[in-house]
């Protein structure tokens, strides 16, 4: 007997209950369709609106509720409230985004990957016609680095105050996050369907990212394993860069990078550039694995944050989280071989209406089509 898999939905704040109500239809859609094992349950948390009734982002067992799920699909997260009430309830950064900070390390989901590839249709702020050409991965270590929360604030709010903010790199985090990228190298190989060439004609290419010159302990421990693991991959071209110069070429030349495997915080920053170049946030997708045990429930969201500035005003482009909705039921596929062929209808349909020039934001410069209204162009086409 096949068994039934569950899909936790989080809304969160913001854009996120407008995108996620999109996303969730077209599941509901896709299962029906395919016939999918698949059952869904939407969480009311972590929310801002949760935090104003209860005190927190979510139930003190929030994380060990969502261990029982099999994937979990999130919105966004962070809301300051109502942008024209002085007295709105704001709510810290620190404290919105916690939820996904715990999330992502009790779950042990250490590797955060957000693909880059330029779609016909989308926004293309570079003029070289090479930039038709992006396609990288950019995997990002997503359990320590810079964003361990290790530090503190002495004498907080006076003028001798000083602050602290630790980093942490474990041999065994990073290992495991570069021997990952080469194999995710060597897949992105076998899929492709134009072959791409680098360094002596090999077909994948892993760059490490780093700021070593400056930061040289972590930097040096990062540089020295990809070395030696490098040796075990021959056939993956290898390549260095500090971030300052790969903010640079991702600029001037991204179609060159293949797979780029970064620290939490560079791998952030890049990953939103890389974003910006294949048309914007509001296309671009992420899991949040952990690729050593798919007894572990994987996290899919979509880049872009919780725009509340547009929140409610049927702007948002729910693009970005359809396509996490693909990437959830192609980790799932292993299960059923339904989830695969679903992840890629609903993975065509997007970009298939992409290529149109459908546009529910005002990116393009024309009438925006809307949240709602997007939503219902792809129904039709995804309904048997």
């Amino acid at each position: 007997m096949t068994k039934r898999l569950n899909i936790a939905l989080l809304p969160g704040d913001g854009i996120g209950p407008e995108v996620m109500a999109v996303a969730e239809q077209a599941l509901t859609l896709l299962i029906d369709r395919f016939q999918l094992p698949l059952s869904c349950h939407s969480f009311p948390w972590p929310s801002h609106a949760w935090h104003q009734q209860h005190g927190q982002m979510m139930p003190d067992d929030g994380v060990d509720q969502l261990r029982a799920f099999d994937a979990i699909l999130l919105g966004a997260l962070g809301d300051p409230g109502p942008l024209d009430d002085p007295d709105r309830f704001v709510l810290p950064d620190s404290i919105s985004l916690s939820p996904l900070l715990a999330l992502r390390k009790q779950l042990d989901l250490w590797a955060c990957e957000r693909p880059a590839r330029w779609q016909p249709g989308a926004p293309q702020y570079l003029s070289d016609p090479r930039a038709n050409d992006v396609d990288m991965l950019v995997i990002r270590e997503n359990s320590e680095g810079e964003y361990s929360n290790q530090g503190g604030r002495l004498r907080a709010g006076t003028p001798h105050e000083v602050a602290t903010q630790v980093e942490v790199f474990t041999a065994s985090a990073t290992e495991r996050l570069i021997r990952h990228a080469f194999e995710r190298a060597r897949q992105r190989a076998t899929q492709r369907h134009r072959p791409r060439q680098f360094k002596n004609e090999k077909a994948s290419q892993v760059c490490l990212i780093t700021k070593r010159n400056a930061q040289p302990f972590w930097g040096d421990l990062y540089t020295e394993t990809f070395l030696r693991l490098a040796q075990e991959y021959p056939d993956v071209d290898t390549h260095h860069e500090l971030v300052d110069a790969a903010c640079m070429k991702f600029v001037q030349c991204p179609w060159r990078f293949d797979v780029v495997v970064a620290s939490n915080l560079h791998g952030d920053i890049l990953t939103d550039l890389a974003a910006v170049l294949c048309g914007g946030p509001g296309l671009a997708p992420s899991a949040n694995l952990n690729p050593a045990d798919n007894n572990i429930p994987a996290l899919f969201e979509p880049v872009h944050g919780s725009a509340p500035d547009i929140a409610g005003q049927n702007l948002a482009d729910p693009r970005a989280t359809l396509l996490s909705l693909a990437m959830t039921l192609e980790w799932l596929a292993p299960h059923h071989p339904a989830l695969g062929n679903a992840a890629q209808h609903l993975h065509d349909t997007v970009t298939a209406d992409l290529a149109k020039g459908n546009d529910p934001t005002l990116t393009n410069g024309a009438q925006a089509t809307g949240t709602r209204e997007t939503g219902q162009r792809l129904y039709a086409l995804l309904a048997p």
